[in-house]
Protein backbone atom coordinates (compact mmCIF):
# COMPACT_ATOMS: atom_id res chain seq x y z
CA UNK A 1 0.00 0.00 0.00
CA UNK A 2 1.27 3.50 -0.80
CA UNK A 3 2.49 5.59 2.10
CA UNK A 4 1.18 8.78 0.53
CA UNK A 5 -1.52 9.52 -2.00
CA UNK A 6 -3.04 12.44 -3.79
CA UNK A 7 -6.81 12.65 -3.79
CA UNK A 8 -8.48 14.93 -6.30
CA UNK A 9 -12.02 16.21 -6.53
CA UNK A 10 -14.21 14.65 -9.22
CA UNK A 11 -13.34 15.76 -12.70
CA UNK A 12 -15.48 15.21 -15.79
CA UNK A 13 -12.77 16.27 -18.23
CA UNK A 14 -9.54 18.19 -18.49
CA UNK A 15 -11.60 21.36 -18.11
CA UNK A 16 -13.46 21.11 -14.80
CA UNK A 17 -14.47 23.37 -11.94
CA UNK A 18 -13.71 22.35 -8.42
CA UNK A 19 -16.27 22.42 -5.61
CA UNK A 20 -15.77 26.10 -4.78
CA UNK A 21 -16.29 27.42 -8.33
CA UNK A 22 -12.69 28.39 -9.05
CA UNK A 23 -11.47 28.54 -12.67
CA UNK A 24 -10.91 25.32 -14.61
CA UNK A 25 -7.70 23.43 -13.93
CA UNK A 26 -5.40 23.58 -16.95
CA UNK A 27 -3.58 20.69 -18.61
CA UNK A 28 -0.26 21.44 -16.86
CA UNK A 29 -1.86 21.35 -13.41
CA UNK A 30 -3.59 18.10 -14.34
CA UNK A 31 -0.21 16.67 -15.35
CA UNK A 32 1.22 17.74 -11.97
CA UNK A 33 -1.68 16.02 -10.19
CA UNK A 34 -1.06 12.83 -12.14
CA UNK A 35 2.65 12.94 -11.25
CA UNK A 36 1.75 13.24 -7.56
CA UNK A 37 -0.81 10.47 -7.80
CA UNK A 38 1.94 8.16 -9.01
CA UNK A 39 4.17 9.20 -6.09
CA UNK A 40 3.01 11.72 -3.49
CA UNK A 41 6.66 12.29 -2.47
CA UNK A 42 8.00 12.94 -5.98
CA UNK A 43 10.36 15.95 -5.86
CA UNK A 44 9.13 19.17 -7.46
CA UNK A 45 12.25 19.25 -9.66
CA UNK A 46 11.35 15.83 -11.13
CA UNK A 47 7.75 16.91 -11.65
CA UNK A 48 8.95 20.10 -13.31
CA UNK A 49 11.11 18.14 -15.70
CA UNK A 50 8.14 15.91 -16.62
CA UNK A 51 5.69 18.78 -17.18
CA UNK A 52 8.06 21.46 -18.53
CA UNK A 53 8.12 23.87 -15.57
CA UNK A 54 10.72 25.03 -13.07
CA UNK A 55 10.78 23.58 -9.57
CA UNK A 56 9.53 26.91 -8.20
CA UNK A 57 6.64 27.01 -10.67
CA UNK A 58 5.60 23.47 -9.72
CA UNK A 59 5.77 24.36 -6.01
CA UNK A 60 3.56 27.40 -6.63
CA UNK A 61 1.01 25.41 -8.65
CA UNK A 62 0.87 22.60 -6.08
CA UNK A 63 0.25 25.12 -3.31
CA UNK A 64 -2.53 26.75 -5.37
CA UNK A 65 -4.16 23.36 -6.01
CA UNK A 66 -4.00 22.59 -2.29
CA UNK A 67 -5.36 26.02 -1.33
CA UNK A 68 -8.26 25.71 -3.80
CA UNK A 69 -9.20 22.29 -2.46
CA UNK A 70 -8.66 20.66 -5.86
CA UNK A 71 -6.40 18.04 -4.26
CA UNK A 72 -4.87 17.04 -0.96
CA UNK A 73 -1.72 15.11 -0.19
CA UNK A 74 -2.20 12.65 2.65
CA UNK A 75 -0.52 9.59 4.15
CA UNK A 76 -2.60 6.48 3.48
CA UNK A 77 -2.32 3.65 5.98
CA UNK A 78 -3.55 0.10 6.09
CA UNK A 79 -6.10 0.28 8.95
CA UNK A 80 -5.11 -3.18 10.19
CA UNK A 81 -1.55 -2.05 10.86
CA UNK A 82 -2.61 0.89 13.02
CA UNK A 83 -5.12 -0.91 15.26
CA UNK A 84 -8.36 -0.77 13.28
CA UNK A 85 -9.40 -4.36 12.63
CA UNK A 86 -12.97 -3.81 11.45
CA UNK A 87 -14.18 -1.81 8.45
CA UNK A 88 -17.71 -1.63 7.09
CA UNK A 89 -19.79 0.19 4.53
CA UNK A 90 -23.23 1.27 5.71
CA UNK A 91 -26.17 1.96 3.47
CA UNK A 92 -28.44 4.45 5.22
CA UNK A 93 -31.99 5.52 4.42
CA UNK A 94 -33.10 8.88 5.76
CA UNK A 95 -36.47 10.50 6.41
CA UNK A 96 -36.58 14.14 5.39
CA UNK A 97 -33.53 16.30 4.69
CA UNK A 98 -30.31 14.35 4.10
CA UNK A 99 -27.93 17.18 4.99
CA UNK A 100 -28.25 17.13 8.80
CA UNK A 101 -27.67 13.36 8.87
CA UNK A 102 -24.75 13.59 6.43
CA UNK A 103 -23.23 16.42 8.48
CA UNK A 104 -23.56 14.47 11.75
CA UNK A 105 -21.92 11.43 10.15
CA UNK A 106 -19.12 13.55 8.71
CA UNK A 107 -18.33 14.80 12.22
CA UNK A 108 -17.79 11.26 13.59
CA UNK A 109 -14.14 10.22 13.96
CA UNK A 110 -14.84 6.64 12.82
CA UNK A 111 -16.48 7.78 9.58
CA UNK A 112 -14.02 8.21 6.75
CA UNK A 113 -16.35 8.46 3.75
CA UNK A 114 -19.85 9.89 3.29
CA UNK A 115 -21.60 10.13 -0.04
CA UNK A 116 -25.16 11.06 -1.01
CA UNK A 117 -26.45 8.53 -3.50
CA UNK A 118 -29.35 7.78 -5.82
CA UNK A 119 -30.62 4.23 -5.60
CA UNK A 120 -31.36 1.82 -2.77
CA UNK A 121 -29.74 4.03 -0.12
CA UNK A 122 -29.74 7.77 0.52
CA UNK A 123 -26.22 7.70 1.97
CA UNK A 124 -23.24 5.38 1.83
CA UNK A 125 -20.86 5.64 4.76
CA UNK A 126 -17.55 3.86 5.36
CA UNK A 127 -16.50 3.39 8.96
CA UNK A 128 -13.28 2.12 10.50
CA UNK A 129 -13.38 0.63 13.99
CA UNK A 130 -11.07 -1.12 16.42
CA UNK A 131 -13.13 -4.32 16.67
CA UNK A 132 -16.66 -5.74 16.42
CA UNK A 133 -17.75 -4.23 19.75
CA UNK A 134 -16.63 -0.79 18.60
CA UNK A 135 -18.43 -1.30 15.26
CA UNK A 136 -21.64 -2.31 17.05
CA UNK A 137 -21.44 0.72 19.35
CA UNK A 138 -20.96 3.12 16.43
CA UNK A 139 -23.80 1.66 14.37
CA UNK A 140 -26.31 0.93 17.12
CA UNK A 141 -25.72 3.72 19.62
CA UNK A 142 -24.50 6.59 17.43
CA UNK A 143 -25.65 6.19 13.83
CA UNK A 144 -29.04 4.49 14.16
CA UNK A 145 -30.05 6.98 16.89
CA UNK A 146 -29.43 10.05 14.72
CA UNK A 147 -32.63 12.00 14.06
CA UNK A 148 -33.80 11.23 10.53
CA UNK A 149 -32.10 7.83 10.17
CA UNK A 150 -34.85 5.44 9.05
CA UNK A 151 -32.79 2.30 8.43
CA UNK A 152 -29.26 1.02 7.97
CA UNK A 153 -27.71 -1.96 6.25
CA UNK A 154 -24.18 -2.99 7.15
CA UNK A 155 -21.62 -4.51 4.81
CA UNK A 156 -18.71 -5.72 6.94
CA UNK A 157 -15.41 -5.99 5.06
CA UNK A 158 -13.90 -9.45 5.18
CA UNK A 159 -10.90 -8.70 2.97
CA UNK A 160 -9.71 -5.55 1.21
CA UNK A 161 -8.76 -6.58 -2.33
CA UNK A 162 -8.09 -3.17 -3.88
CA UNK A 163 -7.87 0.42 -2.73
CA UNK A 164 -6.32 2.90 -5.09
CA UNK A 165 -6.04 6.62 -5.61
CA UNK A 166 -4.74 6.30 -9.15
CA UNK A 167 -7.85 7.25 -11.12
CA UNK A 168 -6.05 10.05 -12.92
CA UNK A 169 -7.62 13.33 -13.92
CA UNK A 170 -9.81 12.57 -16.89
Amino acid sequence: MHSEAVATRSAGSAEFRNGNGSPPVDAVSLAIIEQLQEDGRRPYAAIGKAVGLSEAAVRQRVQKLLDQGVMQIVAVTDPLTVGFRRQAMLGINVEGDLDPVADALTAMAEVEYVVVTAGSFDLLVEIVCEDDDHLLEVINKRIRTLPGVRSTESFVYLKLKKQTYMWGTR
